[in-house]
């Protein structure tokens, strides 16, 4: 077989997209017709190559060109190794990576060119593997623009030239089996482009990648056991919107400095499982290149930041605090990525995970990019995304992040700036496809979970049934209810009666989705101070804001949020850069803060009415008359059982003595969360404890200032009272 000097050069040079036809072994014949094996091999410098088959049969190699060598046997063909000679060297012996057939399927690839494959981790990226007899690495990318594609590693010394990789045909797939390479090895893409450029680029779909600022991906295998059947098992028969959901949002590198996936485990769970939060939630733990961005510009998409440990560290630590009944919730950023030059942008020398246009793939704020939702490969990558966490780390849910800038192409963009979809509209009609897809698949697959957006605008059907064209979120942040509280609770009590409506107008909504009330991360950062330094008054009037505020939040239909050292009261505004100002419970009042969000948390937990029909209006009334005060809110919560909990705030800084309230059932309704209890840094004032009601559930009761009651009603009987209730 003659082979173009032009074609041996490019291979030489590593810039061919398809090595594997010319290196490696190759059928042919001899003059009399005998079957001939040729193989091809390039070993630039050496003096002497010989290729070494199975059976014990040597066959020297002759230098062809470019350090290219090649040489025949007849007979079968088999394994062989090259045994490569340097002058004033050591010999070099190796399995040639050119000998092995694919590891990517026809199905897969068929999978991979639809859109459609949801386990498309196992496919691409860096797998170690058994292949043809020989352990090594299977790497697999997604480049349909390029001309060529090489790995380079820290097994070739950086030169991609000895493992070049094949073209897999119009799917825009590469491949190759390295023979010896294993986990922990570091490597990168080395893509060539239409222009001609070389380009150095992370793997997307890595499993492990250096520790910032290095931007290495890393072959990693996993033999993590779980041990969180129970749970799991329990997951899946039950549904999260009729469940307690309190959620501590917490940022894993400022929570408590110094600690990983391990180590923190203990403290973590002791510390969650105090405060009675049934769930964690950590702001993004994907690998993202700069700490400043708390995870919200991602990099490296299916590998968790190496900052705190390995895959397998941060199994562990899931599978602990599920062993501990704790949920756990991370934060997913499929709306936009940054631009630098070693990961996603321009992954192939073109826009390809990008949309090209930039009026729909650029986003003006932050700086970032946007996905081509609309492209099938593109689509499938993010799907599968969401998949891998649930399959691998067993998550419990996802928070998407920044939903209202995929679902409108205005998003944040001047007259001229963006372009309307096919029907003229401003909606991000292959957005909205790709979450109906993402929602609707991941429900499918993991009955239990719960896919939360964060979504700021009134778009309609958001928690709906993709069947009902919803986009089939299983929760929403209320981020109108988030706005319009927190004015309300900064305002002077003075002047709140003026502002009510600032409150109560989340009632008219609070059924048309399932919602969550967030207190974020969003809400500490960027000038806005903390929730303490929100709260007016004197030292005491704020601490007696926060619990009242508190309290009213989780008495309000629809779960919670609170971000980390809200529940102590942090005065100083959040930074990623320092840890939490822990010293602060030192302070009695804010250790009693503490105290109170814990006991804040069980009473709820406690309390069905309070959880079990969240998102159902027949469950929930105002209370108000006969006394109609407008600094006094009041609403009841009913259970599936006949259980009935009153929510009764005074947002004046008075109490309020003989307060007339018809309560829904006549009897005794106990008091069980006084946010002005005297172990709380309270002023005491209640009602000892019960609240009786009398013909048609009209009741006389003391309000405290500043201050919260739960009266609980439950049929056949008195309810156990909590110590924290009584005085």
């Amino acid at each position: 077989m003659s082979i173009d000097d032009a074609l041996l050069d490019t291979i030489a040079a590593g810039a061919h997209h398809d090595p594997h036809g010319v290196l490696g072994l190759h059928a042919g014949a001899d003059a009399t017709g005998a079957q001939t094996w040729t193989v091809r091999t390039r070993r630039p410098m050496a003096s002497a190559v010989t290729a070494t088959f199975a059976d014990g049969t040597q066959v020297p190699m002759e230098h062809v060109r470019s350090g290219i060598w090649e040489g025949t046997r007849t007979g079968s063909p088999g394994g062989y190794e090259i045994t490569a000679s340097y002058e004033g060297g050591p010999d070099w012996t190796a399995d040639d990576p050119y000998r092995h057939p694919p590891t990517v399927g026809e199905l897969d690839l068929h999978l991979i060119g639809e859109g459609r494959h949801e386990e498309l981790w196992r496919v691409l990226g860096s797998h170690t593997r058994t292949h043809d007899g020989v352990a090594g690495t299977a790497f697999t990318v997604w480049a349909p623009n390029a001309r060529a594609v090489r790995v380079i590693g820290d097994f070739n010394g950086w030169d991609g030239r000895s493992h070049v990789m094949r073209s897999m045909g119009g799917t825009g797939v590469w491949e190759i089996f390295a023979p010896g390479v294993g986990a922990g090895s570091t490597y990168k893409y080395e893509i060539l482009t239409r222009r001609g450029d070389w380009i150095q680029k992370a793997d997307p779909m890595a499993r492990l990648a250096e520790v910032s600022p290095a931007t290495g991906s890393v072959v990693t295998e996993s033999d993590y056991r779980w041990a969180d059947d129970d749970w799991m098992t329990e997951r899946a028969r039950t549904t999260p919107v009729s469940r307690p959901m309190s959620i501590y949002e917490l940022h894993f590198g400022s929570w408590r400095p110094g600690l990983g996936y391990r180590d923190g485990a203990d403290q973590i769970i002791d510390y969650v499982t105090e405060q009675g939060f049934t769930h964690v939630e950590f702001l993004p733990l994907a690998e993202h290149p700069f700490g400043g961005s708390w995870g919200y510009q991602v990099s490296g998409y299916y590998a968790p930041t190496s900052r705190f440990g390995s895959p397998d560290d941060l199994r562990y630590l899931i599978d602990r605090l599920h062993q501990a009944g704790i949920g756990v919730i991370m934060d997913w950023v499929p709306g936009h990525f940054p631009k630098d030059a070693f990961a996603l942008a321009r992954f192939d020398g073109e826009a390809l995970y990008e949309h090209p246009d930039p009026r729909r793939g650029e986003h003006k704020d932050w700086g970032t990019l946007i996905f081509d939702y609309g492209r099938n490969e593109v689509r499938n990558f993010l799907v599968a995304n969401a998949l891998y966490w649930f399959e691998e780390f067993h998550v419990d849910g996802l928070r998407v992040d920044a939903v209202a800038s995929m679902l409108y192409l205005d998003y944040s963009r001047e007259e001229g700036q963006w372009e309307p979809n096919v029907h003229g509209g401003r909606e991000n009609l292959e957005a909205i496809r790709f979450l109906q897809e993402v929602n609707g698949t991941s429900y499918k697959r993991y009955p239990g979970i719960a896919i939360i957006a964060e979504e700021s605008t009134s778009f309609p059907g958001v928690t709906q049934p993709t069947s009902h064209a919803g986009l089939g979120f299983g929760f929403k942040w209320n981020m109108g209810w988030m706005n319009d509280s927190l004015h309300y609770i900064a305002r002077d009590p003075m002047y709140r009666s003026h502002h009510d409506g600032e409150l109560s107008f989340s009632f008219v909504y609070a059924f048309s989705e399932n919602f969550i009330l967030p207190i974020s991360h969003d809400e500490v950062v960027h000038g806005k101070g903390s929730l303490f330094g929100r709260m007016p008054g004197d030292h005491w009037q704020k601490l007696a804001n926060m619990r009242a505020y508190l309290a009213y939040m989780w008495g309000h239909p629809g779960k919670q949020l609170l971000f980390m050292g809200q529940e102590f009261g942090q005065m100083s505004e959040w930074s990623e850069g320092r840890g939490l100002d822990w010293w602060m419970l030192d302070q009695p009042a804010h250790a009693q803060l503490q105290s109170f969000v814990g006991m804040l948390n069980r009473t709820y937990r406690g309390s069905s009415a309070l959880w079990s029909r969240d998102s159902d209006a027949a469950a929930f009334s105002r209370l108000g008359a006969p006394s109609w005060n407008p600094n006094v809110i009041a609403f009841a919560r009913r259970d599936w059982h006949g259980g009935t909990v009153a929510v009764v705030c005074n947002f004046s800084g008075t109490p309020i003595h003989d307060y007339q309230l018809d309560l829904p059932e006549e009897g005794a309704w106990h008091e069980i969360l006084n946010s002005d209890a005297q172990e709380f840094g309270g002023s005491g004032v209640g009602n000892l404890g019960v609240v009786h009601a009398g013909a048609g559930g009209r009741a006389s009761m003391v309000l405290p200032p500043l201050g919260v009651l739960w009266l609980e009603h439950r049929a056949g009987g008195d309810p156990h009272l909590p110590s924290a209730t009584r005085r």
